[in-house]
């Protein structure tokens, strides 16, 4: 699979195998998990036959995976440097992989070929295969048969079909799979809005978990019958990571979608300004004058400082007004809390993301203060939820 780069934090995702070009390849560490599972469901059924070797050769099933999931992420990097996208990583992780890059500059056609380049990659291996496979003696006798010629064609059995699974399911036109991309494109080209073909290629994601669950859980047992419960374990494995998948998709382009309305100037509520060098008193005839705008305060700067306190303003006594400063009733702003009222979009929400505040001066080009911009409601527009 093939994830564009959100610009999330870094961290530590598992062992650095290597790089390919200048992109590391991460073996992460759920990979393991993965791999001890597979090797505690293949190896009991591979005893009987292979007795002493059945657990080796379960986890060379595991590596085989590994190494096709491998050329798949792979395949995704080599197609996307080829249209100039700067990769970030490929991570191999317990549901197969995915490779990060740049998607900026992606079009409809590019997206869709970067994204089949991983299942026909597994198509050619699983060529490959066939072809060693021809290449192995057939014993004719029993005599004949050998462990370690068992071993060997009953590794590249796996290595063809496993191949020719992960291209087929990769191809399956929904989102988190690399099919997601003929629906998203196919969406986006007619749309002219990617976002669109996004969240089209998340409900299509969906409907093939419904269609997975209720083929491989549910019909058995309409037919009177039970599914296998090593089947049963790894569908529903399966099943909640591609739910996951096409959910996070959807709700991430619903974001995108979103965010070109959203600006600071539309966002804040009106607010006046006053010195922090003014009293309670001062403030008291700014808040007759004006009666439903907060008070932003600036300093010595012409800066944004503070943010006057209703309640705090509201309980000096009388006697206390003509000398209890302005200071003394506002919260303070972190430095550079404040916002051109133009701010809009993935500017806005990136630059908000650096400051620690819950609200935000908002200024116009001369610098003065026209309004005030809470936390809470650039969220809410975002994630579309009401402001509680």
């Amino acid at each position: 699979m093939s994830d564009p780069a959100h610009g999330a934090p870094k961290r530590r995702e598992g062992l650095v195998l290597g790089s390919v070009k200048g992109t590391p390849i991460i073996l992460a560490n759920s990979w393991f998990l993965i791999a001890a599972v597979t090797v505690l469901i293949f190896g009991p059924q591979l005893q009987g036959s292979f007795q002493n070797w059945a657990y080796p050769v379960a986890f060379a099933y595991a590596l085989l995976l590994l190494f096709s999931v491998f050329i798949h992420e792979l395949a995704h990097a080599v197609t996307a440097k080829m249209f100039g996208w700067t990769t970030h990583k490929i991570v191999l992780n317990l549901w197969g992989g995915h490779t990060e890059f740049d998607f900026s500059k992606a079009t409809p056609g590019k997206a869709l070929m970067v994204a089949f380049a991983g299942p026909v990659a597994n198509f050619v291996l699983a060529g490959l295969g066939w072809l060693v496979k021809t290449a192995i003696p057939s014993p004719t006798t029993a005599d004949q048969i050998t462990m370690g010629g068992s071993i060997a064609l009953l590794l590249v059995n796996i290595f063809i079909w496993a191949n020719l699974l992960i291209g087929l399911f990769n191809v399956l036109p929904g989102s988190p799979l690399d099919g997601g991309r003929l629906v998203e494109s196919i969406v986006w080209k007619a749309t002219g809005v990617q976002e669109k073909g996004t969240i089209a290629a998340g409900w299509a994601g969906r409907i093939i978990v419904v269609v997975l669950v209720v083929a491989v859980l549910a019909v058995p047992y309409m037919m009177g019958g039970q599914p296998d419960l090593t089947t049963s374990f790894i569908v529903i494995l399966l099943a909640g990571f591609l739910w996951l998948g096409a959910s996070s998709s959807i709700k991430a382009a619903s974001i995108r979608l979103r965010l070109p309305a959203i600006s600071a100037s539309a966002l804040a509520v009106p607010a006046v300004s006053a010195s922090n060098q003014c009293t309670v008193a001062q403030l008291w005839t700014l808040r007759a004058e004006h009666r439903a705008e907060p008070i932003v305060l600036y300093g010595a700067d012409g800066r944004p400082a503070a943010v006057v306190d209703e309640n705090a303003l509201a309980n000096v006594p009388p006697q206390a007004a003509q000398s209890t400063p302005s200071s003394a009733v506002a919260r303070a702003l972190s430095t550079g809390a404040y916002v051109p009222e133009a701010a809009a979009g993935e500017e806005l929400v990136a630059y908000l993301a650096k400051l620690p505040d819950t609200e935000y001066a908002v200024i116009n080009l001369e610098g003065r203060v026209t309004g005030l911009l809470s936390q809470a409601k650039v969220v809410a527009a975002i994630t579309g939820k009401p402001v509680h």
